[in-house]
């Protein structure tokens, strides 16, 4: 489903030159459960990002569900972007000016969907996330757990492939934080493939395989039996 091969990626900060990643050979199939982890400035969000076609490698190459995205323009990259991958981040990243119903419509409104469609899928979704009575709240109207109740909605409202998760529960008390991470233990058990950056080592403990950066390169890789 994900095949990296020799991906690089560097940044030029002033006159140096930062390798964020370095020959990163990586994939992942259909349902898998995968916790990315290492010290900060390890390349484990850069590695996310171009998963999440948020950014290009200067070299190598990514193959999602067969397609070559490294071969694609920008919006041949949106429109896979769009329909097969859903992003869940620490600051949550909702419209402040929307609604939580018409954040989460959002992504199915750039897709083009029937309004009676958008509407039935938007409300069975909040429902389904136990925030059927927030959807016309505003996101500083909600608490941290149901504004990450709603991102997670948005995110996987368009019904992707695989979800990216950045910190996560980063913002959330333990018991939100515990409930963000069982539903989208529970997406990922329709066969969803999960993967998350984290520094939480009890996160790092639950999914099924673990990732190990270090100075932009995969150190360790390894299921985990804990799990």
């Amino acid at each position: 489903m994900i095949r990296l091969q020799q991906i690089q990626r560097v940044f030029q900060v002033g006159e140096e030159e930062v390798h964020a990643l370095r020959d990163v050979d990586f994939g992942a199939d259909k349902g898998e459960y995968i916790a990315i982890m290492g010290p900060s400035g390890s390349g484990k969000s850069t590695l996310l990002n171009i998963l999440g076609l948020l950014d290009r490698p200067d070299d190598g190459t990514y193959e999602l569900d067969g397609i070559m995205t490294t071969d694609l323009n920008d919006k041949e990259q949106a429109n896979v972007r769009r329909h097969k991958i859903g992003f869940v981040f620490q600051f949550f990243h909702l419209v402040p000016r929307l609604t939580a119903e018409q954040n989460v419509e959002l992504p199915l409104v750039l897709a083009g969907v029937d309004r009676a469609e958008r509407k039935k899928r938007v409300v069975e979704t909040l429902e389904a996330f136990g925030i059927g009575d927030r959807v016309k709240h505003r996101p500083d109207q909600l608490s941290g757990g149901q504004r990450q109740r709603v991102a997670i909605a948005r995110a996987t409202i368009m019904k992707p492939t695989v979800i990216l998760a950045d910190e996560h529960t980063g913002n959330l008390d333990r018991s939100s934080g515990n409930d963000v991470v069982e539903i989208l233990e529970g997406l990922n058990n329709q066969g969803i493939t999960l993967i998350m950056v984290t520094h939480d080592p009890e996160l790092g403990k639950r999914a099924r395989r673990r990732i190990k950066m270090v100075d932009g390169r995969i150190e360790e890789d390894k299921k985990n039996n804990q799990a």
